[in-house]
């Protein structure tokens, strides 16, 4: 008996230890559960760290506890890490994308602003700009604004049964961009690196329908302003 409850204690262990390691840099995922998924954040996790002693963990929740913010969330979490941690988190009920550090001097090793950006590509942000500056100076700053590489791809439509390959596919590539511009800052080259041809195809795509919009607003208005000198010209 005492030999079984030995075993058993030993068996949990071995258990517990290795869901600890599988579970190093895709810290907590409640939304995906594929393995595929899993096993290319670990695979580039772990070089990483092994390269540069920075821990990029990803989270994936399904909703953020107790009405916790998520920056609220992720500074509750990192208290329970010691060595140098980004947090990438996302929180699916919530719509929240989110990067944290324990170490503010992290921040100089990629661009969180960046990556975060809600914009994708330059002629969008120059159209957005177009739009909604009221200034030179907030011209400047919103056509500036771009390289998003997380929330563009979250903010795009998905047929049914398609929602978990944009969340896992948006949410990787974000993990990616981070770890490789560590891995630049550092002059350290990643072996599992996803490259920017993902990154450069998103782009090539935007920049094709943007210029196709900029195109029509400009045809727009030049039909707008024949007409009016038209209608100048009978009067």
């Amino acid at each position: 008996m005492k030999f079984l409850t030995r075993g058993l204690y030993a068996l949990t262990l071995t258990i517990f230890f290795q869901i600890s390691l599988s579970a190093e840099y895709l810290y907590k995922d409640e939304v995906i559960f594929n393995p595929a998924f899993k096993g290319e954040v670990e695979k580039l996790g772990s070089e990483l760290y092994d390269k540069t002693g920075i821990s990029l963990r990803l989270i994936m929740l399904k909703e953020l506890p107790n009405e916790m913010g998520i920056v609220e969330y992720e500074r509750e979490l990192l208290k329970t890490f010691s060595t140098p941690t980004i947090l990438l988190t996302f929180s699916e009920m919530n719509s929240k994308v989110d990067i944290l550090v324990n170490d503010a001097s992290l921040y100089e090793y990629f661009d969180k602003k960046q990556v975060l950006s809600p914009v994708a590509s330059p002629v969008q942000a120059f159209t957005m700009a177009l739009f909604y500056s009221d200034s030179f100076s907030r011209f400047g700053d919103i056509a500036s604004s771009y390289g998003g590489t997380i929330i563009p791809l979250l903010a795009g439509k998905a047929k049914k049964g398609e929602v978990l390959g944009k969340y896992s596919a948006s949410m990787f590539n974000g993990y990616a961009d981070i770890a490789e511009q560590i891995a630049d800052s550092k002059g350290i080259v990643l072996e599992n690196a996803v490259g920017n041809s993902n990154q450069n195809s998103i782009l090539f795509v935007k920049v094709l329908f943007y210029g196709f919009i900029v195109y029509a607003i400009f045809m727009y208005i030049k039909r707008r302003l024949y007409a009016r000198r038209k209608r100048l010209e009978q009067e």
